[in-house]
C-alpha cells in the first residue's frame, strides 16, 4: 500500500474541515430568520419602552415565542396567542376579584383552570392547543405575579394585553417587510413529494406485493406531518382558505390511496385467476401511479367496470371488492391532483374535509393533573421555605409545565429546559453585568442582545436542539428583563436565576414521577380507543368516512411511535391494528350505505338484514348479505349498483377481517359469532 502524498493529505483535510464547516455554520436562511426574530424583538422592546409599558419585556418574549421560519407559522401562531391572552387576561381578574383575600382559594382555583386548559389542550391542535395552553398561564403571569398587590391586577392585564400587541405588530410588521418564506410554498412542494411517493407505493403494491405495515407506517408519518402546516396556510394569502382546504382534501386523499392500494392487492390474492376487468382496473391503478396519468378518466372507466360486474349477479363477492378497491385508489387519486392544483394555483377544491387527530382521555386527564400537581406541590414547597419572590417561580413552574404540556415528548423538552434554562441565565448575567454594565442606552442593549438572539435561533432550526434554543430564546429576555431605565440588581438577578433553574428542576422530576406514560401505557390508550371506536362503528355510529381514515390513520401513527421491540414484533403489533382500522372503516362505511339503500323498498329486507349481520359480528350472515344485495342489483339503476358496490365491499372487507382476526377480536372483547 502507498503512503499518502502531502498534497492528498491537505486535500483531505481540507475536506473535511470543508464538511464540518458545511455541517455547523449556519446556513443563509438561517441567518435571515435569527435576523428577523432580533429586529422584531428590538422594535417590540422600542415600542413598548415609547409607551412606557411596565411590562416591556413581555414585548420582546411575545417575539420569541412567535419565532417560525414562515410567515404563515407566525401568523397562525399570533392569533392564537393574542386569543389565549385576552382569555387569560379576563380569567385573572374574575379570580382575583373572587379570591383576592384568599390566597389558598386563589392557588387552588388557579391549579385547577391551568390544568382545564392543559386538558383542553390535548384535543386541539397546533396553534389551538398553544393558544389554550396560554390561557392557562397568562393567569399566572397576570394574577400569580401580583398575588400581593391585587389592586394592580387589572393595569397588569392592560399593560399584558398591550406588550402581547406589540409584539405581535412588531413581527407581522419585520416578516411582511423582510419577505420572510411563505408556509404555503412549503407545503406545495412537500406535497408533491409526498404524492410521487405515494405513487410509488401503491407500485410497488401493485407489482411486487405488500410491503408491510412498518412501511406504512412510515408513509403515514410523511403524509401527517403536513398537516399542521396546511392549516397555517389559511391567513397567509387572500385565498389561503381555499388553497388551505386542496390540501387538506390532497392529504386525506393520500391516506386512502395507500390504504386502497393494500387493499386490492389483498383481494387480488384471494383470487384465484383474475377476471378481464379485475386485470384492466389493475393497469388503470398502475397508470395512476405516472405523473402525467389522468384519474377523471379512471375513475369513469372503473365505474363502467363496477357496474357492469353487478349487472351480472353471479360475480364473485373478491371481484366486486377488487373492483370497488380500484375505484377508491382513482378517487383519492383525482382528489390528490386536485388538491395539489388549488394548492399551487389557486380556485376551489372538489371537496373540504377535515383532519381530525385522534387523542387519548386518559392520557389528556393525566396530562393535565400532572400540571396542577406540579403546581400545587411547588407553591406549598416555596411557601413553605419562605423563598423571595415565589410568585416569580411559581409564573416560571406553571409555564414550563404547560408549555412540555403540549409538546409530543414531554420528556425530550424538559430535558432541553433543564439545559436552556441556566445557559439563559447565564447569556443574561453576561449581557446585563459585562456587556452593558451599568449603561443606560438602548443601542448598546440592542446591539447586546444581538449574539445571544442569533445563536437561539440557530439551535431552534436544529431538531435536537430545538428545546435548548427555544428556552434560550424566550427565557434569555425573561432574565434580562430589560427596562426604561435598566436595573442592575445582582442579587435579584441571581434570585430570579436560582428560581428559574429551580423550576426546570421540577418539571424534570415533574414528567418522570407525576402520573408518567409509558410507552406500554400509550399503546395500552391508543388500542383501548380503538377498541371502542370499532364498537361505535360497528354499532352503526361510525361517523363519515374521510373523517374516520384521518382519525385511523393518526391513531396508526401514535401506535407506531410507542411501538418497541424488534421489527418483527413491532409489524406484527401494527399487523392488528390496521386490520382493526381496516374493519372499523369497513363498518362505518357499510353502514353509511346501507342507511342509503334501506330507502329502497326492493333492498330494504337485504340492507337490514345486512346492518344486523354487522352489529352482531357475524361474518356468515354478512357475507350472506353481501350476495344477497348482489343478486338484487342487476335490477337496480347504475347509480345504486355503485352504491350496492360500496355496501358490498366493505361487508366483504368487514367478513374476512373477522375471520382473520377472531381470536384477536375476542381478547378486546369484541364477540364474533
Amino acid at each position: 500500500m502507498s503512503a499518502a502524498t502531502p498534497g492528498q493529505t491537505r486535500t483531505g483535510f481540507t475536506d473535511r474541515a470543508l464538511a464540518l464547516a458545511e455541517r455547523v455554520v449556519p446556513k443563509p436562511a438561517a441567518w435571515a430568520f435569527a435576523f428577523r426574530i432580533w429586529l422584531a424583538m428590538i422594535l417590540a422592546l422600542y415600542a413598548a419602552f415609547w409607551l412606557q409599558l411596565s411590562s416591556a419585556s413581555s414585548a420582546a418574549v411575545c417575539v420569541a415565542i412567535l419565532a417560525q421560519p414562515t410567515r404563515g407559522q407566525a401568523l397562525s401562531k399570533a392569533l392564537y396567542r393574542f386569543l389565549g391572552t385576552l382569555v387569560g387576561a379576563v380569567v385573572a381578574i374574575v379570580l382575583m376579584a373572587l379570591f383576592a383575600q384568599d390566597r389558598v382559594l386563589l392557588l387552588v382555583s388557579f391549579a385547577t383552570w391551568l390544568g382545564l386548559c392543559v386538558f383542553t389542550a390535548h384535543f386541539l391542535q397546533d396553534s389551538r392547543a398553544y393558544g389554550a395552553m396560554l390561557s392557562g398561564y397568562t393567569v399566572a403571569i397576570i394574577a400569580i405575579a401580583h398575588i400581593d398587590t391585587p389592586q394592580s391586577t387589572f393595569d397588569a392585564a392592560v399593560d399584558r394585553v398591550a406588550a402581547i400587541t406589540l409584539g405581535i405588530v412588531a413581527i407581522t410588521l419585520i416578516n411582511d417587510a423582510l419577505g420572510t418564506p411563505s408556509i404555503w410554498r412549503n407545503v406545495r412542494d412537500t406535497l408533491a413529494g409526498a404524492i410521487a411517493e405515494t405513487r410509488a407505493f401503491a407500485r410497488e403494491t401493485l407489482e411486487r406485493g405488500d410491503p408491510g405495515t412498518l412501511r406504512t407506517a412510515a408513509l403515514i408519518q410523511r403524509i401527517a406531518a403536513m398537516r399542521g402546516d396546511a392549516g397555517a396556510i389559511a391567513g397567509e394569502l387572500d385565498d389561503g382558505p381555499d388553497r388551505a382546504a386542496g390540501a387538506r382534501s390532497a392529504i386525506a386523499a393520500l391516506y386512502v390511496m395507500a390504504a386502497a392500494a393494500r387493499h386490492l392487492r389483498m383481494a387480488l390474492a384471494r383470487l384465484p385467476e383474475a377476471s378481464a376487468g379485475v386485470g384492466e382496473a389493475r393497469r388503470l391503478c398502475l397508470g395512476l401511479t405516472e405523473p402525467e396519468a389522468d384519474p377523471g378518466a379512471a375513475v369513469a372507466r372503473l365505474s363502467d367496470l363496477v357496474a357492469q360486474a353487478l349487472s351480472e349477479g353471479d360475480t364473485p363477492l373478491d371481484e366486486i371488492l377488487a373492483l370497488q378497491r380500484a375505484l377508491d385508489f382513482a378517487r383519492a387519486a383525482a382528489f390528490a391532483q386536485d388538491g395539489h392544483r388549488v394548492l399551487a394555483q389557486g380556485g376551489r377544491p372538489l371537496r373540504d374535509v377535515p383532519l381530525p387527530t385522534h387523542r387519548d382521555v386518559p392520557e389528556a386527564l393525566r396530562g393535565a393533573l400532572r400540571v396542577a400537581i406540579a403546581f400545587a406541590l411547588s407553591a406549598l414547597f416555596l411557601i413553605a421555605a419562605g423563598w423571595p419572590a415565589t410568585s416569580f417561580a411559581l409564573v416560571q413552574v406553571a409555564a414550563t409545565c404547560a408549555l412540555s404540556s403540549i409538546n409530543p415528548d414531554p420528556r425530550a423538552f424538559a430535558k432541553g429546559v433543564l439545559i436552556g434554562m441556566p445557559l439563559a441565565a447565564l447569556c443574561a448575567g453576561i449581557v446585563l453585568f459585562g456587556a452593558l454594565a451599568g449603561v443606560q442606552g438602548f443601542p448598546l442593549l440592542a446591539i447586546a442582545m444581538a449574539p445571544v438572539v442569533f445563536v437561539a435561533c440557530f439551535l431552534s432550526l436544529n431538531p435536537p436542539t430545538f428545546g435548548i434554543g427555544f428556552i434560550l430564546l424566550v427565557f434569555f429576555p425573561v432574565l434580562l428583563s430589560p427596562a426604561n431605565p435598566q436595573s442592575y440588581d445582582p442579587q435579584g438577578f441571581l434570585t430570579n436565576a436560582l428560581l428559574v433553574m429551580v423550576s426546570a428542576l421540577i418539571l424534570f422530576f415533574t414528567v418522570r414521577l407525576v402520573l408518567p406514560v409509558s410507552k406500554a401505557r400509550h399503546r395500552a390508550f391508543a388500542l383501548d380507543s380503538a377498541r371502542r371506536a370499532l364498537a361505535e362503528a360497528l354499532a352503526g355510529r361510525g361517523g363519515d368516512a374521510t373523517t374516520r381514515t384521518s382519525l385511523n390513520s393518526d391513531r396508526l401513527l401514535q401506535f407506531a411511535r410507542w411501538s418497541s421491540g424488534s421489527a418483527a414484533v413491532r409489524g406484527a403489533s401494527l399487523g392488528r391494528a390496521f386490520e382493526l382500522a381496516r374493519l372499523e372503516s369497513a363498518a362505518a362505511r357499510a353502514h353509511a350505505q346501507l342507511r342509503g339503500l334501506a330507502r329502497d323498498a326492493a333492498l330494504a329486507p337485504a340492507a337490514e338484514e345486512a346492518g344486523a349481520a354487522i352489529r352482531a359480528v357475524d361474518a356468515g350472515r354478512m357475507l350472506d348479505s353481501a350476495r344477497a344485495l348482489r343478486a338484487a342489483a342487476p335490477h337496480a339503476a347504475q347509480e345504486t349498483r355503485l352504491h350496492l358496490a360500496r355496501a358490498i365491499s366493505d361487508l366483504a372487507t368487514a367478513a374476512h377481517v373477522i375471520g382473520a382476526q377472531g381470536r384477536f377480536l375476542r381478547r378486546l372483547g369484541v364477540r364474533a359469532a
